[in-house]
């Protein structure tokens, strides 16, 4: 049964910038590398006239450094890949849908994303519905790449505030 996450993330930058960082092909490799994947790439970067912006990357970890919970339904590396399409931004706020899978796995990401001006930055709110269809073990490891959400969401706020900050 899927799992549903709500979790938050507070920006230092505006939403346009934060936005704008989005856009930036640049912001993307190096976020990418910073990641902590063994293997990390931006498949795809696409800005549309109107502001709108979708990205897909992917990101592998070698088999050795998976998690045993993962281990357990998935042989060999584990590759994640991941598209983010944004909307302009419009009264002051973007949002986006966020969609991820794990090619050859029966395990899928789904969510949506709000980034709205705060009184001293911007927030990020985002719910993700993580969904492992594995009889007994499928539950543990929706769990489990919950919890893995929250860490991964502070440290993507973290990279992007430090690169605003060292690109404004």
């Amino acid at each position: 049964m899927p799992r549903s996450f709500d979790m938050a993330a507070d920006y230092d930058g505006t939403v346009e910038q934060i936005h704008h960082a989005f856009g930036d092909q640049r912001y993307w490799l190096e976020r990418l590398a910073e990641s902590g994947a063994d293997e990390a790439t931006l498949d795809s970067i696409t800005s549309g006239a109107d502001g709108g912006v979708d990205v897909v990357t992917t990101q592998t970890m070698r088999a050795d450094r998976l998690p045993g919970v993962v281990a357990q339904f998935h042989r060999g590396d584990l590759s994640f890949v991941r598209e983010e399409v944004w909307t302009p931004v419009r009264d002051g706020k973007a949002t986006a849908t966020v969609k991820g899978t794990i090619p050859g796995a029966p395990a899928t990401l789904s969510g949506t994303a709000v980034l709205s001006p705060t009184g001293s930055g911007s927030r990020l709110e985002f719910t993700a519905t993580v969904e492992v269809r594995i009889p007994l073990v499928g539950g543990k490891v929706e769990s489990f790449v919950g919890g893995q959400l929250v860490g991964l969401l502070t440290a993507e706020q973290n990279f992007t505030t430090a690169w605003i900050r060292a690109n404004a």
